[in-house]
């Protein structure tokens, strides 16, 4: 494709996340949405007016059915993913997917397949790789300055942040047979891939953990929301290369932080929240800091990579129009999936598990397409 061309975008899916979708494709000069779908017909008619948007369908089929759309942007709820994917790539179209990547690890493969199979660019929405501080760590990995990484550990913290029982969001966000998953899946996706794409995304091994539902909440929004998922995920993960993971994520816990995710090596380590780089020399032990602003302005104007890397949706943009390769997000959203699943299945069967038990026990929670 032309570097010059504008892509031209349909947004299946208008509500809390499209919306953001659609504010992030208002600032990038290469994008262009030309459609939304939505069966909710009120909602997408006030989103059409609010973004000057030229067409508006109520069922994604028509917008499918277009083609002159480049790509299409599905932000629906998890176990809508796999299903609005594929029909999207079996039409043609290149497709950006919300996270995570589908409810079941077996729904996430069908989309890689998919994909693979149809000759279409699949990428995740995994915001944290283009983050000053995910792009600081991996300059000093390629670097060579943090030497054998041996180990990681992802972290997300939230005090009292769980969908729609504290304050925000709908109850979908909080109901399993919608969401497939609590924090794991809403926000632990991005510390997980962020570790994995640092890490080069190695093959899981073997996975165990532990899932709680344990503190209080408003009685009345628990009993209307049908709440089901959890709000405390952990787990340790094993690698091929002598590598491994532990994992915390919270939505609440009666805390007040954790330290941030972290990576090390032979060499060094870094902390990635707040940004920190950790090595010797000699007898002397060195905690560093960055400044990131620097860093960042030097990869804009020095190295002149211009805006592919600014965040994810710029990066699926240029990698459109054929400007920098796609970063594999779908490949590292798969493989966290795997270790998600692994979790919960550890949960279920009190013990660690391997990656192959997750696989051949991972059955589909995809909602059927229509």
């Amino acid at each position: 494709m032309s570097e010059s061309k504008k892509m031209r975008i349909g947004v299946i899916g208008v509500g809390q996340i499209g919306k953001y979708h659609l504010e992030n494709y208002q600032k990038i000069d290469g994008a262009e949405v030309v459609a939304i779908a939505d069966i909710d017909q009120a909602e997408a008619t006030r989103v059409q007016k609010r973004f000057d948007i030229p067409d508006i369908y109520f069922t994604a089929a028509e917008l499918l059915a277009r083609p002159d759309i480049d790509a299409v942007d599905v932000c629906l709820h998890n176990n809508l993913h796999q299903p609005y994917t594929c029909a999207a790539l079996r039409a043609g179209k290149h497709v950006y997917c919300e996270k995570p990547m589908a409810g079941a690890y077996r729904d996430a493969a069908t989309m890689l397949q998919t994909a693979s199979e149809t000759d279409r660019m699949l990428a995740i929405q995994v915001a944290t790789l283009f983050l000053k501080e995910t792009k600081a760590a991996r300059a000093l990995i390629d670097g060579g300055h943090l030497g054998k990484l041996y180990h990681a550990r992802s972290t997300g913290f939230r005090r009292r942040g769980r969908p729609y029982v504290d304050g925000y969001g709908t109850m979908k966000f909080v109901q399993k047979e919608v969401a497939a998953g609590g924090a794991l899946y809403d926000m632990g996706v991005y510390h997980i891939i962020n570790m994995l794409y640092l890490l080069g995304n190695p093959a899981v091994q073997s996975i165990c953990g532990k899932t709680y539902q344990e503190t209080s909440m408003d009685e009345r929004r628990l009993g209307l929301s049908g709440y089901g998922v959890e709000e405390l995920g952990l787990g340790f993960v094993r690698f091929e290369n002598n590598i491994t993971l532990d994992i915390i994520e919270s939505w609440a816990i009666h805390l007040g932080a954790f330290e941030g995710s972290s990576i090390v090596g032979s060499l060094g380590g870094v902390r990635l929240e707040p940004f920190s780089y950790h090595f010797n020399l000699g007898d002397l032990d060195f905690d560093a800091t960055a400044n990131l602003e620097a860093f960042e302005y030097r990869l804009h104007n020095v190295h002149e990579v211009g805006d592919v890397y600014d965040t994810a949706q710029h990066h699926w943009i240029a990698a459109l129009q054929g400007r920098v390769p796609l970063i594999p997000t779908a490949e590292f959203a798969l493989n966290a999936m795997l270790i998600s699943e692994g979790i919960y299945l550890s949960q279920k069967l009190g013990r660690e598990v391997t990656a192959e038990e997750v696989r051949e026990a991972s059955s589909s929670t995809a909602v059927p397409y229509t």
